[in-house]
């Protein structure tokens, strides 16, 4: 049962303003946004995650942050970055941490997300950010893949440049219905090829001896391995105990585990979050999981380990 929910993920804008190579959220043809919050007080919500596609797109996004200010949450964003300097001030002002994708250094970056200037739009808008708070977090985020695999270094110091406090790393998902992937899209040209794997082994060896890991770098050396392991096919579950200390709650109100498991049920008139959380079908799942064979997880490419 779960009386406690650290971690909330809103899905609160169901489109995007990225053309990403590695997923077809952009592909939307919605307007669904999350209108209202679900209930944080009931089950003690610590930190909420807004993620989307891009949650600056919603037209009520800080009405939604200044309900969970109010509440001492801690609200992180996570954006394509297009938008950071139109709303530096609202941002500065209402969310306490800014994650920004960033895909490699910025001719690189720009080609996967296929927005030209998109990497000079997010240097604009950290600047912005840090005129009107300094000390504003942001860190960076990237996603590996067959087309940045030999500039993971070069996109840690893009990173720097744009004066991130951080960066981490992502393997590409290719295996689940998370991003909007269906049965028809086609994923080939994500999947490493031998030379891919050579250059992604010689970066991820380079970003270790930097000694930065665990520093700059947000990842560990063992979990930059699991990166390669994954781009070369095999399976590794990392540590993770999402569905019991987090969900994430859909634009159109479905609840799921994490991101890449099913949804439990889904938010309306007389069901709350508290009832589909501890819905027999959720306690069934979360009885039945285990973490280290079930095949999903094995595959999963963003983990987490809250600390109890």
């Amino acid at each position: 049962m779960i009386r406690s929910l650290p971690v909330l993920v809103l899905d609160v804008a169901g489109r995007c303003n990225c053309r990403c190579t590695m997923c077809d959220i952009w592909k939307r043809d919605s307007t669904r946004f999350l209108r209202e919050l679900p209930d944080l007080d009931r089950l003690d919500v610590q930190w909420v995650v807004l993620t989307g596609g891009e949650p600056l797109m919603h037209p009520g996004l800080f009405a939604l942050c200044e309900k969970m200010r109010a509440r001492r949450i801690r609200v992180t964003l996570l954006t394509t970055g297009l938008l950071l300097e139109r709303f530096a001030a609202e941002i500065a002002a209402r969310i306490d941490d800014a994650i920004v994708s960033l895909d490699g250094p910025p001719a690189i970056h720009d080609k996967i997300r296929r927005v030209p200037g998109a990497f000079d739009r997010i240097r604009r808008g950290i600047v912005a950010l840090r005129r009107h708070r300094p000390e504003f977090p942001v860190s960076a985020r990237s996603t590996v893949q067959p087309l940045n695999c030999a500039y993971l270094s070069e996109t840690a110091a893009a990173a720097r440049s744009l004066a991130c406090d951080s960066i981490s790393y992502l393997a590409v998902d290719t295996h689940s219905s998370a991003f909007d992937h269906s049965p028809q899209t086609n994923l080939a040209p994500l999947q490493f090829a031998p030379a891919h794997l050579a250059l992604l082994a010689r970066e991820i060896d380079r970003l270790i001896a930097s000694g930065q890991c665990g520093l700059f770098i947000a990842e560990t050396p063992e979990k930059l391995r699991r990166i390669f392991a994954l781009s070369k096919g095999e399976p590794l579950a990392p540590r993770c105990n999402a569905p019991w200390v987090s969900a994430v709650v859909d634009s159109d109100g479905g609840v799921r585990p994490c991101f890449f498991h099913p949804a439990f049920g889904r938010l309306g008139p007389g069901v709350n979050l508290y009832q589909i959380l501890n819905s027999p079908e959720a306690n069934r799942f979360r009885d039945s999981l285990d973490i280290a064979s079930n095949p999903v997880c094995r595959r999963c490419v963003c983990s987490l380990n809250w600390p109890n």
